[in-house]
């Protein structure tokens, strides 16, 4: 009996002109080569008229993730595509979470997680921001608890190489 090893989770750079549809297009492209998108996040870059967008999705085979680069390296808007290494980049994310805790619940957390309280709504409901690594994002609404949680926005990653 073999045992499968968890399907990776791979990061994908990608610098663009910042013309309408590219974002589409690429989206598109991924879609149709059947892989499902973990995450995306664009945003302009310091140079006027370039994008970056981190593309997240899992795949264990290295051969097909040389593929779609190589595919959306040709895409006429993409200047480059690189897949980012684990080790060799951050990865982070931001979430805004709506939760119920008491004063305790909150202070508690606080020694625990580096988070920002952004609006309190009454004396049990909180809205927070939590922001860092994947696990360390997961981790706090653990800590929280599901049941605790009223709804959560996440970002999705962004990453940097080193």
């Amino acid at each position: 009996m073999t045992v499968e090893e968890p399907i990776k989770r791979r990061a994908i750079l990608i610098f663009v002109l910042n013309r309408p549809g590219v974002l589409n297009k690429i989206s598109m492209l991924i879609r149709r080569k059947m892989y499902n998108v973990e995450t995306i996040t664009a945003c302009r870059t310091h140079r006027p008229g370039i994008s970056r967008m981190t593309l997240t999705l899992f795949e264990n085979s290295d051969d097909k993730m040389q593929q779609v680069i190589k595919q959306i390296e040709k895409v006429a808007e993409v200047l480059s595509a690189k897949e980012l290494d684990v080790d060799g980049s951050f990865w982070r994310e931001v979430a805004i979470i709506k939760l119920e805790a008491d004063e305790a619940s909150i202070e508690d957390l606080g020694r625990r997680f580096n988070f920002q309280i952004l609006d309190r709504c009454n004396h049990e409901l909180f809205i927070v921001q939590v922001a860092g690594t994947s696990k360390f994002v997961d981790d706090f609404v653990q800590a929280v608890g599901e049941e605790k949680i009223i709804e959560t926005a996440r970002s999705g990653f962004t990453a940097m190489e080193k």
